[in-house]
């Protein structure tokens, strides 16, 4: 169990609703911002050391927090990184998606991805330097703005400051059964540009060249690269093409979603999708994009960190078992790196990106006792 008082499930429930209830859709960095000025100066007022990155591209900001370190010491420290935007827009909470508590059961737009999980690293930090705990470690924790379209402006704050860490721990949504997870695929996205030829579909269709038809065909192709035995999925969303229907349609384009095991099948995968690009017959596709994350796989010293928050979850009464998950997140950036990453610390729950999203409220303190005890004992 860690030094430091964590307090009650309902205690972190209710502050975690003022989360909630500050809806930070990642496309609006005024209301992500929002949230990351109540985070600064939480910190700020128990002695956290505070760099804040400004928003760029039309982000929010990058929040930094780091705890002093003991005179003289030159220990690596251990990082603890989430995200504060959510795929949620302005109007869910008075929509389709009030905060509301059912049972075990707490309700709301980005509750359980992830500002559970990013509230419980921010609670950790707060009361490990509000209460003064000593801890084997200095700790880093950072708090992104735009993890749920790919960290395109906090990709490169994550890894250096990753780069210098002695392990970093990552508090997304615990999985299947409480999961905490030790690996997960990598990622590709790809932009599809399909550019036909129009004409009349009814008095001159033979001078037409029809993107859509062009890129159906693509499609095809790309869904018969998935194999599930090799653990590769490929996945074509969304669809674009065509105005109306006696119009041969010049235009159609298409977004591609992949997932790989391993660094080597992910440049070839790459490079497959990649190099179906070109022209033929008065059709002409253009494809850009590619790997965006790259995978994260298990080793001895992440398995190492399973073990020890592991038993920390028994200290808390219940059992963490672990898992490898399709779904990337921002510990695919630093276990790359070869730092140990462990992922899926945050809350218990379902529906991530769905309607029904929730967490069960009731798990909040022994998980994040957990995250609070490998924060304090990591050597």
């Amino acid at each position: 169990m860690p030094a430091t008082t964590i307090g009650t499930s309902e205690q972190l429930l209710e502050e975690l609703r003022l989360w909630v209830e500050q809806e930070t859709p990642t496309t609006d960095p005024v209301a992500v911002n929002r949230l990351i000025d109540r985070c600064e100066a939480e910190l700020r007022a128990v002695g956290g050391e505070i760099t804040r990155i400004p928003g760029r591209d039309g982000f929010g900001d990058t929040l930094l927090c780091r705890t002093p370190a003991e005179a003289g010491s030159n220990q690596a420290p251990v990082m603890v990184s989430g995200h504060l935007d959510t795929v949620w827009d302005h109007g869910s909470l008075a929509g389709p998606m009030p905060f509301k508590i059912e049972g075990d059961k707490a309700y709301g737009p980005g509750i359980y991805d992830m500002k559970a999980g990013s509230f419980m690293a921010f609670h950790s930090v707060r009361e490990i330097l509000r209460q003064k705990i000593p801890t084997r470690r200095p700790i880093v924790l950072l708090l992104t703005p735009d993890e749920e379209v790919g960290s395109p402006t906090s990709r490169d704050i994550i890894e250096q400051t990753a780069r210098g860490a002695r392990a970093v721990l990552i508090p997304e949504p615990a999985g299947a059964g409480g999961a905490c997870v030790t690996a997960r695929k990598g990622v590709g996205r790809f932009v599809i540009k399909v550019h036909g030829v129009s004409a009349h579909a009814g008095g001159n269709w033979a001078e037409g060249r029809s993107a859509v038809v062009a890129l159906s065909r693509l499609v095809l192709k790309i869904h018969e690269m998935t194999d599930l035995a090799a653990g590769i999925t490929t996945n074509v969303a969304p669809f674009f093409g065509g105005t109306r229907p006696n119009v041969i349609p010049p235009e159609a384009s298409a977004e591609v979603d992949l997932r790989v095991p391993t660094i080597a099948e992910g440049e070839r995968m790459e490079a497959l999708i990649l190099g179906l690009a070109g022209e033929q017959d008065g059709i002409r596709i253009e494809i850009t994009g590619g790997m965006n994350r790259p995978p994260f796989a298990e080793n001895g010293e992440i398995v190492a960190l399973y073990e020890q928050a592991k038993a920390l979850a028994a200290a808390a009464g219940y059992t963490l078992p672990k898992q490898h998950r399709g779904g990337g997140s921002d510990g695919n950036f630093t276990a790359a790196l070869g730092i140990p990453t462990l992922d899926g610390l945050g809350c218990t729950g379902a529906g991530a990106h769905a309607p029904h999203e929730h967490i069960i409220w009731t798990d909040l303190a022994a998980r994040c006792s957990t995250l609070c005890g490998l924060l304090e004992g990591i050597d």
